[in-house]
């Protein structure tokens, strides 16, 4: 409960407590603080006691911490089995390459070999032949030259 409280923070409290309540009624405070915690921590466990009573056997090994959202989803992640072929999956896809070889073929440089869409024959994949080399080596060997960049025009 108090972990993150250190050695001088904790004598500063104490030197508080001693001057706010003074030293003859700290202890009769000190007992009444504890005491109130003690009926939270009995009146919090009584009401959770009701409710799984109420829910009934089936949900008789109900966590209250489940409630709060990123222990539900860490708990459920952790037994999903599509979740572990996706990061597989995930693993041998890089979408950087791929916009990269993309970008490269739309600005007629040559392409880098992609080990993903197999471009050792030129063809994606699925075995479909990729567009956008034909068209760039098309414009590799007609030597047209483009027309030039006119900032006004556009």
């Amino acid at each position: 409960m108090f972990s993150d409280i250190g050695a001088l923070e904790l004598v500063a409290l104490v030197v508080l407590a001693v001057l706010v309540f003074g030293p003859d009624k700290l202890p009769k405070v000190i007992q009444d603080v504890s005491r109130f915690i003690r009926k939270v921590r009995d009146f919090s466990d009584s009401a959770k006691e009701d409710i799984r009573s109420e829910l009934g056997p089936e949900f008789k090994d109900f966590e209250f911490e489940d409630l709060n959202p990123k222990t539900f989803l860490r708990k459920q992640l952790e037994g999903n089995e599509d979740l572990k072929e996706l990061k597989e999956l995930r693993g041998t896809f890089d979408l950087k390459k791929e916009m990269n070889d993309v970008a490269d073929a739309v600005h007629g440089r040559d392409p880098q070999p992609s080990a993903v869409t197999g471009s050792a024959n030129g063809s994606a994949a699925g075995g479909t032949p990729d567009l956008l080399k034909k068209q760039d080596k098309q414009a590799n060997t007609d030597t047209v030259e483009r027309p030039p960049y006119d900032s006004d025009a556009t």
